[in-house]
Formats: C-alpha cells, sequence, structure tokens
C-alpha cells in the first residue's frame, strides 16, 4: 500500500505532535521522555508467514503520510512458503526514514524487531553495538533455537549484552488482547504482526488513521478480522506507552527541506513503471498493450496494469514468455504502444523475438527487472548482470537501445523515456530495472500532466514514393532523414500493404532480399539509427576539482551518492557521473572519463559496464563488483572510494 499526502513543508502543532495531511501523529501524554532523531533505520523480521512485508509497508506508509524521506529494502525467501522457524525463511523488511534527504534502506538497522529466534539469528550480524532489538520471547522455546542451532537462549546467555534488549511476549500480549473475539489461539497469533506495528509506531509517533483505515478495506468482508487486527494494533501501541521497559520515544520530524513543494505519494518502482507505462501511453494517444507471463520479481507490473482498463489498457498473461513477446510484437504491428515484462531467463528465452522486432524496426518496450542468476538462481534477490544479455543477447546485429532508472521513483520517467525512443525511433527498447527498484520504495512527486512529454506519432496514410514512372507506392522501408526510422502503417490501411517477417529485406520497398550489399546496407543502417538516438549529455557532479570519478548506473544510484557524500564531508575530493542511458552513451562519454585519473566502476555483477567502457573508451575503468544478491552498503562503498582516491 501506498498513502498520498500533501506537500512535506508541515507545521509542528505544540503538543508533542504534528499536522501531517490532516491527520495528527499522535504525543506522548504519559510523560515518558521524547528525544528527537534525525534519521532511524528500522529492520522488521520474522518467519515468512508473519506478515513482515505487510507491516513494514504499513510503517511506511504511516512515514509517508508524516512527511518524512525514506528508503525500503524488502527481503524475502523465493519460495511461497519456506519451512516454518528456519534461516531460509526469514522475511524482512528495512526501512530508512528521516528529517532530510536520504538516498538508500541504510547500512545497518537502529532497531531490529526478531518474531523468532531464525529472525534473531538471520539478521544479528548487521546489528551494531548499542541498537534496539525487540525480539518475541514467546517463541524462544527450545525447538524453535534448536532449528537454527541455539543450544542455549540468547536472550539468557549473556550473548545480546551490547543491546538494548527488550523481550515483549507478543504473542501471549496478542491473544489476550483478542480473547473476546472468540478466536481459536492460531487465529488470534496472525495479528501479532500487528501488535508489533502498533508498539513501534508508538515508539517513533506515527500517524495510525491510515492503517486503521486499510485494515477494514482490506477486510471489508471479514469485519471481525478487521477489527480484530486494529485491536491487536491498538494494544501494541498502548502497550508502548504503559509498559516500563520503553521508557523512551523518538520523534523525526518531517523532512520540510527534501522535497520541492508539491503533492507526493510512497511508491514502488514496480508500481511507478507501471504509472510511467500508462501514461507513455496516454501522451502518445496509443492503447497500451502488455503481452506478459509472470515472472519474479516483475510480476506486479503485470497485476497492477490489469486495474487500468479505463486508461485502454489490455493485458495478456501469456502461456509462456515467448508467447508474451510474440503477441506485444503483434500489439505493436497493430498500431499499439507494445510492452513484454520479464526478467533475465525470460529475456532469453524472448531474444530471438527481440530480433525480430530490431528486423521489422516497431517500437517495443522489453522490460527487464534484473535478479540474481544464472538459470532460476536467486529469483528474489537483486542484480544488475543483464547489461550485456540486453546489449548482445541476440544473433546477427541486432543493437537495442538500453534505459535503466536509478531510483524506485525514477522508474516513472525511465518509461516514458523508453516510450520515447522506442516511437520516436521505431525500434524496440530495453529498461533495466532490477529487484532492489522494483520492491523497495520512496517518496515520488506526483508530475503535473502538463509536465509531460508529448509522444504522439503519425502513422503513414498515404503513398510515400514514386517511381520512375510516375506511380504513387507505399515503401514500409523509407526512412525518416533525420532518425532514421521507417513509417509506422496501421495495418488495413487502404494502398499500404507491405511485408512484414524476419528474412531480410530490401531498403525502400521492404521485399525480401539476399543481396549481400543490401543486408549490409541495412545492418549498418539499424547501427546508425541507435547511434543516433538523441539522449542527454552526462551530469557530472564535481564541486571539488577531483581526479576519482566514480561512474554508475541503475540501482547503485543510492549506496555510490551516499558513499561519496560521506567521503566530502571528510574531506575527499570525489566526483560523480550516473548513466541512465547505455546504448548508445551520452555523447560526451568519452570526453567526461578523459577528464580523470582514476575511473571507479561498482556494479553488482562482475564488470559488465567497466567491460564496455574499456573497450569503447580505451579507459583502465576499475571495477568494484558485488553479487550478493543485495545492494551496496554506503559505508562499503566510502572504503572503497577513499583506496582508490589514495592510491
Amino acid at each position: 500500500m501506498t498513502s498520498q499526502v500533501s506537500s512535506p513543508a508541515e507545521q509542528a502543532d505544540g503538543s508533542g505532535g504534528a499536522v501531517v495531511g490532516g491527520q495528527r501523529a499522535p504525543g506522548n501524554p504519559d510523560g515518558k521522555e521524547v528525544r528527537r532523531l534525525d534519521r532511524v533505520i528500522i529492520r522488521f523480521a520474522g518467519d515468512s508467514g508473519d506478515g513482515m512485508q505487510l507491516t513494514g509497508d504499513r510503517f511506511t506508509s504511516e512515514t509517508a503520510s508524516f512527511g518524512n524521506d525514506l528508503s525500503t529494502l524488502p527481503n524475502f525467501p523465493a519460495e511461497i512458503r519456506a519451512p516454518a522457524g528456519t534461516l531460509p525463511g526469514v522475511s524482512s523488511f528495512q526501512l530508512h526514514f528521516a528529517d532530510h534527504d536520504i538516498l538508500t534502506p541504510g547500512d545497518a538497522p537502529n532497531v531490529l524487531v526478531a518474531m523468532n529466534p531464525a529472525a534473531l539469528k538471520a539478521n544479528i550480524a548487521d546489528v551494531p553495538r548499542g541498537a534496539e532489538i525487540i525480539v518475541n520471547t514467546d517463541e524462544f522455546t527450545k525447538r524453535p533455537m534448536a532449528k537454527v542451532g541455539y543450544e542455549t537462549s540468547p536472550l539468557e546467555d549473556g550473548s545480546l549484552a551490547a543491546y538494548n534488549l527488550h523481550p515483549v511476549p507478543l504473542t501471549t500480549l496478542t491473544v489476550e488482547a483478542l480473547k473476546d473475539f472468540g478466536l481459536s489461539r492460531k487465529e488470534a497469533e496472525r495479528s501479532k504482526n500487528m501488535f508489533a506495528l502498533g508498539l513501534l509506531s508508538w515508539m517513533y509517533h506515527r500517524p495510525t488513521e491510515a492503517t486503521e483505515s486499510f485494515l477494514r478495506q482490506k477486510f471489508a468482508k471479514k469485519p471481525e478480522i478487521a477489527e480484530a487486527n486494529i485491536v491487536a494494533f491498538r494494544a501494541g501501541w498502548n502497550f508502548g506507552e504503559t509498559t516500563e521497559d520503553f521508557a523512551v520515544s523518538y520523534e523525526v520530524a518531517p523532512a520540510t527541506q527534501a522535497f520541492p513543494t508539491g503533492t507526493y505519494r510512497n511508491i514502488s518502482g514496480n508500481l511507478a513503471l507501471s504509472y510511467g507505462l500508462i501514461a507513455a501511453s496516454q501522451q502518445a494517444d496509443l492503447p497500451l498493450y502488455l503481452g506478459s507471463y509472470p515472472i519474479t520479481p516483475a510480476s506486479d507490473i503485470l497485476h497492477e496494469l490489469s486495474k487500468h482498463k479505463n486508461f485502454g489498457v489490455r493485458t495478456f498473461q501469456a502461456e509462456d514468455e515467448i508467447a508474451g513477446i510474440g503477441a506485444a510484437l503483434g500489439a505493436a504491428f497493430g498500431g499499439a504502444l507494445g510492452v513484454t515484462t520479464t526478467s533475465g531467463p525470460g529475456v532469453a528465452l524472448k531474444s530471438e523475438t527481440i530480433g525480430l522486432a530490431v528486423s521489422l524496426e516497431l517500437p517495443l518496450l522489453i522490460v527487464d527487472i534484473q535478479r540474481g542468476g544464472p538459470s532460476t538462481g536467486l529469483p528474489t534477490k537483486t542484480e544488475q548482470a543483464d547489461l550485456l544479455q540486453a546489449m548482445f543477447g541476440r544473433n546477427g546485429e541486432a543493437p537495442v537501445p538500453i534505459v535503466a532508472p536509478r531510483t524506485p521513483a525514477d522508474c516513472f520517467d525511465a518509461a516514458l523515456d523508453a516510450a520515447r525512443i522506442a516511437l520516436t525511433y521505431r525500434t524496440p527498447v530495453f529498461l533495466l530495472s532490477d529487484g532492489y527498484l522494483a520492491n523497495g520504495s520512496e517518496p515520488w512527486r506526483i508530475p503535473e500532466v502538463a509536465d509531460l512529454p508529448d509522444l504522439k506519432v503519425k502513422f503513414a496514410t498515404d503513398a510515400n514514393h514514386t517511381l520512375a514512372d510516375g506511380t504513387e507506392v507505399f515503401w514500409p522501408y523509407k526512412r525518416d532523414p533525420e532518425t532514421l526510422a521507417r513509417p509506422w502503417a496501421v495495418p488495413g490501411t487502404p494502398g499500404l500493404e507491405h511485408r512484414i517477417g524476419g528474412i531480410e529485406k530490401q531498403d525502400g520497398t521492404g521485399n525480401i532480399s539476399y543481396d549481400p550489399a543490401n543486408h549490409d546496407l541495412m545492418v549498418r543502417t539499424r547501427q546508425a539509427k541507435v547511434d543516433g538516438i538523441e539522449v542527454p549529455d552526462l551530469d557530472i557532479d564535481d564541486p571539488d576539482g577531483a581526479t576519482t570519478l566514480v561512474l554508475g548506473w541503475g540501482s547503485t544510484y543510492g549506496p555510490i551518492t551516499a558513499a561519496v557524500r560521506r567521503l566530502r564531508v571528510a574531506g575527499l575530493p570525489v566526483a560523480q557521473a550516473h548513466l541512465r542511458h547505455l546504448n548508445p552513451f551520452p555523447r560526451n562519454l568519452g570526453e567526461v572519463l578523459e577528464r580523470y585519473e582514476r575511473v571507479v566502476v561498482p556494479e553488482m555483477n562482475l564488470g559488465q559496464l567497466a567491460t564496455l567502457i574499456r573497450a569503447k573508451y580505451l579507459v583502465d575503468a576499475q571495477s568494484y563488483n558485488q553479487v550478493n544478491g543485495m545492494p551496496f552498503k554506503a559505508e562499503q562503498l566510502a572504503e572503497v572510494f577513499k583506496e582508490a582516491i589514495n592510491d
């Protein structure tokens, strides 16, 4: 869920709370100490059936409505229901929120909520000394502890002495709070995540009205379940307010300086991308057609777009990846904005049809939400290792433009940009997001429709070529002299009948041709079309005249920027640039690279962008790589950049 709020510039109301979007963040009438913080990182962790993603999502929505800047990192097993109480079954949700501009979900949690021993053991290594740990003591019995290798209880053997430990019998307290509902113990226990959410909402003065409204809406057909969850949520809040174990609560003020004035909402990358595709179709005045096959982590786009038939969106859940892209390409031939969504394994299956789209020269968006590979790999973990597959993963010379968003909210703009290129240049376009962006979320300023780009296209309606004898005919491969795009003729237009297919076409006429010289011309023309795509020059953030440049792409933007900020605060000069367009590269990229003595390229792969940079620009780019399924940490990158600067 997401929540929409007005401008984050809110006003304190003088009672320990803040009036935010018409809601009051409750103050502390109990007289407990309230400490003000500038930022907090919270991680909810539990069994994959404990509702940690829902809990984190609701806390995120509360935080967004309060006006904080935020960034999230959901982390969950690939299995629908992993073995209960085991380390592989642990699901977590990390949220970083602040009173200022932030860029990442945070390196290490200040607060860990562990619903069972497995959650504690799987996450304790990330928790710094002195952090708060809230544990559900009801789960720390002999059998659950034995499942994860605890011979003695970590709550009693002193192993957690370095942390501020809060043992809370979450299950017992939840069952007691719901005793009047007539639920079985098992049914009542399911609400313990709402008890934990209520407790954390009290600790950080989060608004509560939106969560209660959400629960009533979610369980509208089962009002008794809705009320039970609300009671558990309120019980958690009241527990924090009355127990002596939590003597302090915390305030993180709205990020009044982080955002321009406007209307904001919390948004995930996949949702932003879905909205971007809808906006592109509306701005192009074309129906949007999605041909897709469900695959993690791209399926949410199919789910979301299927809700928007009112915008002329048609979604087709195909029987396999090949059918999905085939239908999307057919829709493009028919005059629609064709889109197919997938992840790395699906791209491999779609490669032949992508090559066909290159040959047909039709607009088509291939959305690749990258995940850990190869093969099935790590379906729910993140990676950006499909760059070379997107660049070269087809037979023959089949160039395809590549666009990569940098943040969850930027997925909206990247979708519009990819659609602009596809429609203007009549070419398939890769949009490379990844699991980190897809599932993560941040505040997004809702744009004015008037500010969106005009993407309207003109279909061919008349003959465009005159033969030597004066006959007017339609040539399907007669190109625009500026873009090299061929005309887009909707099937059924009288007089514009033409051939399509994967066999090489004659320049201009579109007739089948096996002529060597013609093939050479067509291959070079398609490459020239991609090379000539207009993309903005690369922006350089270099306030210090640095000799070291950090060059990134995609979702590494947040950790890279956070690391660069840390080094600059420490007085170390470092420049930063981030690529959205990976094919073609910005025209000034070569000149930019020549300015610096050292170029460092951090990637969540084994050096794919660095390989392209070295090959094209003969620059000795230094790779720093990570392929563990998790995003970079800012402190980790800061140390790498520091070593490069001092090298």
